[in-house]
């Protein structure tokens, strides 16, 4: 095991620490945490609770891991906080564990994320792969955050709201409602303002796709019918092409909250 560790951290007893691991001053790691290899603490980090950090992941000054949820009905109960591997973790994140809240115990990071300084990941969220949170940008409770979503900076998302993939959030917004896949949201009650169009194209998305997209979001979110029917149109019109079928998929998904729309202004 070839590590370095400051002298002023402090590690308690159970704690797991790979190799070619750095920790820097004053961080401090509980019992039940798990650090991969790789892994580099900056200083000031706090790591607690049942804590996993995956591999290559870096944690800079004063983040917050793992401690209680801020909720009221938490008990103690022993969830926990899974973070992936290679997420870089900025200056004063803070991150909750799961509660029994959701039948699964557990807050879960994937891979290749980026949370900027003092945003907020809180208990049973799920977040997906190479996703950015930007500056104090917040997730409350239970919310679900598909690949490659970007939330903007001083942005809120509500409790059990669903972010679909390659979604763009944009700063300053108060997010209520479930946001489709590829969709732009704003204001400060957001609202769908589009498709994130720029995001897809830096991400190799063809313009055959992009159309295809600019024509069922036209048709999904047009004043005809009911939204029921609308989904099942789009379903039917364009079952050949993957990236409706996932916005579809999304539209039809289980979840508490209604679809974010436009803004009728």
């Amino acid at each position: 095991m070839t590590n370095t560790i400051h002298p002023t951290a402090i590690i308690e007893d159970g704690a797991q620490i790979g190799d070619n691991v750095t920790i820097g001053p004053y961080c401090v790691i509980g019992a039940d945490v798990v650090v991969s290899d790789g892994v580099t603490l900056k200083s000031h980090v706090v790591l607690d609770g049942r804590t996993t950090i995956g591999k290559g992941t870096i944690i800079y000054p004063f983040a917050s891991l793992g401690s209680a949820p801020q909720d009221l009905k938490y008990a103690g109960e022993p969830s926990t906080l899974i973070i992936g591997e290679n997420n870089t973790i900025r200056e004063h994140v803070t991150m909750n564990p799961g509660t029994d809240g959701n039948g699964r115990m557990e807050t879960r990071i994937g891979n290749n994320c980026l949370f900027m300084m003092a945003s907020h990941v809180a208990h049973d969220c799920v977040v997906g792969n190479n996703v950015i949170l930007a500056n104090n940008a917040t997730l409350a409770g239970h919310v679900v955050v598909g690949d490659f979503a970007i939330i903007g900076g001083l942005s809120a998302v509500h409790q059990f709201a669903r972010i679909g993939e390659h979604a763009m959030i944009g700063g300053m917004s108060g997010v209520e409602n479930d946001v489709i896949p590829y969709g732009l949201v704003k204001g400060e009650r957001a609202s769908l303002h589009g498709l994130n169009i720029i995001g897809l194209k830096r991400r190799g998305f063809d313009n055959s796709d992009v159309r295809a997209l600019q024509n069922a979001y036209s048709d999904l979110f047009s004043d005809e019918g009911t939204l029921e029917a609308r989904v099942e149109k789009v379903s039917n019109d364009y079952a050949a092409q993957d990236s409706v079928s996932k916005l579809i998929e999304f539209a039809q998904g289980k979840s508490k909250m209604p679809l974010c729309q436009p803004s009728k202004k």
